[in-house]
C-alpha cells in the first residue's frame, strides 16, 4: 500500500492526537485520492487549510497524492473578510448574540440541520463557525472556523481575531433575537406596546424591521454597553 508523510503546521497541529503534534503522519491510502480527502482523512477540515505544499511545490487541494508525496499544510492566521457574514451551529446561540450585538450579520437557529447550514453558507457566501469539525468538512463549505474554545467569550476573541473584525464593530445596529436592522422609531409609534414606567422614564426608542422588538437604553443597554467597551480594548 503506498504511503505518503504529511506535516502540519502552527494552528493545524490543533486536529492532531497529541502523540503527532511534533512529527510528521505517515498515511496510507489506496486509489489516487486527492491532498483535501487525505487531510479530511486525517481529521482536519480543508477550510483550516491555506496553503499546501507537494514536495517543495506550491500545490491545490485537489492535487492528487502520489506514493512518497512529502506534503505541508499551513493554515489560515487571519482572513480578510470585507463584508463579513456568518452561520452558527445549532450549539452557539450565545455567540451568535454577541456577533449581533456588535453588528455582524449572523444567522442562527436552533433547528439547523448540518446539511441547512451548508447550502446556505454557500448560497449567501457565509463564513460557518462551528465546533463541530464535520460540519466543517462539507464540500460545498468554502469558508468557515472551527472554534477551539467552549467558552463564549473566548469563542468571541477568537471570531474577532481570525476574521479581523475590531475595525468592523458597529454596535447596536442589529437585533440581538433575530439578526434584523434596528431603526430609531417615534415614541408615540410604540408607545401601547410599552409596560407603564419604561414609557413614562424613556423618550427615545429603536425596533428591529423584522421581528418588531423594541428596545431602549435602559439598564440592559448599559450594561451591553459595558460589555461592548470591554471588548474594543
Amino acid at each position: 500500500m503506498p504511503v505518503a508523510q504529511f506535516k502540519f503546521h502552527s494552528t493545524l497541529v490543533d486536529f492532531i492526537r497529541p502523540r503527532n503534534k511534533h512529527s510528521a503522519i505517515q498515511y496510507s491510502f489506496t486509489n489516487r485520492p486527492s491532498i483535501k480527502d487525505a487531510i479530511e482523512a486525517i481529521g482536519i477540515p480543508h477550510v483550516e487549510v491555506k496553503e499546501i505544499v507537494v514536495n517543495g511545490k506550491t500545490a491545490g487541494l485537489n492535487h492528487p497524492l502520489n506514493a512518497d508525496d512529502i506534503v505541508e499544510a499551513y493554515p489560515y492566521t487571519q482572513i480578510y473578510f470585507l463584508s463579513p457574514k456568518f452561520i452558527l451551529d445549532v450549539h452557539l446561540g450565545k455567540l451568535a448574540r454577541l456577533l449581533r450585538l456588535l453588528g455582524f450579520d449572523t444567522l442562527y437557529q436552533n433547528d439547523y440541520t448540518d446539511k441547512t447550514i451548508a447550502a446556505i453558507a454557500n448560497g449567501d457566501e457565509r463564513a460557518v463557525l462551528t465546533r463541530d469539525i464535520g460540519l466543517l468538512k462539507h464540500k460545498s463549505i468554502r469558508l468557515g472556523y472551527w472554534l477551539r474554545s467552549q467558552q463564549t467569550p473566548e469563542q468571541l476573541r477568537e471570531v474577532l481575531y481570525r476574521f479581523d473584525l475590531k475595525n468592523k464593530i458597529t454596535p447596536f445596529k442589529r437585533c440581538m433575537a433575530c439578526n434584523g436592522i434596528i431603526e430609531n422609531v417615534e415614541k408615540e409609534s410604540v408607545i401601547d406596546q410599552l409596560q407603564t414606567n419604561t414609557a413614562a422614564w424613556f423618550n427615545e426608542f429603536y425596533q428591529c424591521r423584522s421581528c418588531k422588538k423594541i428596545y431602549w437604553k435602559g439598564s440592559h443597554y448599559r450594561r451591553m454597553t459595558d460589555l461592548v467597551g470591554k471588548i474594543l480594548k
